[in-house]
């Protein structure tokens, strides 16, 4: 379903829409009817398609009912058939979700989740790409911060001082990725005549998050929510003096989905050998 969610976003940078699935059109036809779907699904049945892509499950035994299942790949191709970018998970319970991959490849601003947090000395507003997720999903999370005129914090990797730094808490019900920092200025700083690198203005941080599938997910879910915890530290300082570090909350509250566990009638469904 976030594809389906996702069709205005789509549209909004001109892309279409389409699924590859190794289902049969029966099978497919009935989910797009119950779900609602208004994007083409294309049945691969005997998954060729799947294989001549190099993405065929090839962890899943022939005999198993799910034999012939691709793994999670994207795919941005052009008016040309040219394949822009590629997104490919090795583990069929994790997914990019579409709104992650805009912000990727296309800058793609968020409005979900979206929340300003009290800070001294800079203005700092926390975002997600995705409002409502579903377990195994890869979201994106966004930090946008902007500092007062004349006023730097510390970029990763200064020497002797206290960099910016993004933590998440700890939870089984999330795998935070690593920090995204953009690049940082060199500034002078002639009250100690030091050139080190900062950040200045306005600039974003971002980072992945998957979300856990399963049992490890349930702690994490309260009142069809989560909410996603973490801290940002740092320490600003101006031409003539810096001041005491700080240590900010952060949190999104992001909906809760369920992924669709009913399977399609007995007569439609997959025979393993067939």
């Amino acid at each position: 379903m976030e594809l389906q969610e996702s069709l205005p976003l789509l549209h909004k940078r001109g892309l279409g829409l389409a699924a590859i699935s190794y289902d049969s059109p029966a099978i497919l036809k009935n989910f797009s009817a119950r779900k609602g779907i208004t994007f083409p699904l294309l049945s691969d049945d005997g998954s060729k398609i799947i294989r001549a892509f190099g993405i065929l499950n090839e962890s899943v035994p022939p005999s198993s009912p799910f034999a012939g299942v691709p793994h999670p790949v994207t795919y941005i191709v052009d008016r040309d058939g040219r394949v822009l970018s590629r997104h490919f998970e090795d583990d069929y319970r994790k997914r990019y979700t579409v709104a992650n991959i805009l912000a990727q490849k296309f800058g793609e601003r968020p409005r979900e989740a979206r929340s300003e947090t009290a800070a001294k000395h800079l203005a700092l507003t926390a975002s997600a790409s995705n409002g409502q997720v579903r377990g195994g999903e890869r979201i994106r999370l966004f930090l946008e911060i902007d500092l007062p005129r004349n006023m730097h914090v510390y970029a990763p990797g200064v020497q002797g001082y206290i960099s910016i730094d993004w933590s998440m808490a700890d939870s089984p019900g999330w795998t935070p990725l690593p920090v995204d920092y953009p690049p940082a200025s060199r500034i002078h700083l002639r009250a100690i005549k030091e050139t080190v690198p900062a950040y200045q203005g306005r600039f974003s941080l971002q980072r992945e998050l998957v979300i856990a599938d399963g049992n490890a997910l349930k702690p994490a879910i309260q009142d069809g929510r989560i909410a996603l915890a973490g801290t940002l530290r740092y320490q600003a300082c101006d031409d003539r003096q810096c001041f005491t570090p700080e240590t900010v909350p952060l949190r999104w509250t992001l909906r809760f989905e369920p992924h669709d566990r009913e399977r399609a009638p007995a007569e439609l469904r997959r025979v393993p050998g067939r």
